[in-house]
């Protein structure tokens, strides 16, 4: 059975004593939640201190994004191996903002999953819909394209350690979120792709949602059949928040 997984994606904000309060006021908050699964995906410069104040606790840590080589001279890049060193269970793949502030390709976002996979950590891989994309009507064929690379080339078994994320890009950050019908409309979609090579791995198959998810719509959202959790923005930042939209995810799993 499926457990319900919450992720917080921390973007480019932090500093080391916001971190810290944050982090233990989640911490404490999270203490009793034991019906589903918790992390953090903070920036690069605070996964020592991720590690460092996280291990031996329920709460997962993880990075924003690595780099598809494993060492060269590639600077500013971070390679997937210096993201084992520092524990790292989680990656971010393919987010939307990845794609369109630094364009990267499909192909790109492929290289960058084979490489989480081979280093041995999980990627949640991104996916979803630009506005004019939903309002023309080819969410599901640009969604099939994004997810087509990545089966493609690694293959469905890949699939049984990867998290996949339905963020449709005119929700995240903006304050819009899909209505629960929509999300779980893509979800379906998306275990359905999946199903066509290999049925139990669909069934297996963790998909979060993102795209402006709160602690009001969270448990409507959490309720969806095919909607396993959410990949969070925002709210992650606001400890109560987080708590709250973790509090969901253990309440949808009873």
């Amino acid at each position: 059975m499926r457990r319900k997984l919450v992720v917080g994606n921390w973007k480019m904000y932090g500093r080391l004593g916001r971190n810290k309060a944050l982090l233990e006021e989640v911490l404490k908050g999270i203490k009793d939640l034991n019906n589903a699964e918790y992390g953090v995906c903070v920036p690069y410069p605070y996964l020592a201190q991720a590690q460092s104040m996280l291990q031996g606790t329920k709460l997962a840590w993880g990075a924003q994004n690595l780099s598809q080589h494993e060492e060269g001279a590639f600077t500013g890049a971070v390679a997937p191996g210096m993201l084992v060193d520092f524990g790292c269970r989680y990656v971010i793949i393919g987010h939307s903002e990845r794609r369109a502030l630094f364009h990267e390709s499909n192909e790109i976002a492929s290289a960058k999953f084979d490489a989480a996979i081979k280093a041995g950590m999980t990627p949640i891989f991104c996916v979803g819909e630009t506005l004019a994309e939903r309002e023309g009507g080819v969410t599901e064929q640009v969604v099939a394209r994004q997810l087509e690379v990545v089966l493609n080339h690694a293959g469905v078994e890949a699939m049984a350690k990867t998290v996949i994320a339905y963020e449709p890009v005119w929700a995240i950050g903006t304050g819009k979120t899909a209505s629960p019908d929509q999300a779980q409309a893509v979800h379906a979609f998306i275990r359905q792709q999946v199903a066509q090579l290999d049925g139990q791995t669909a069934q297996g198959l963790c998909i979060l949602y993102g795209g402006s998810v709160k602690a009001n719509n969270s448990p409507e959202l959490f309720a969806m059949p095919d909607i396993d959790g959410g990949l969070i923005g925002g709210a992650s930042l606001v400890a109560e928040d987080f708590v709250a939209i973790c509090r969901a995810a253990h309440m949808a799993a009873q």
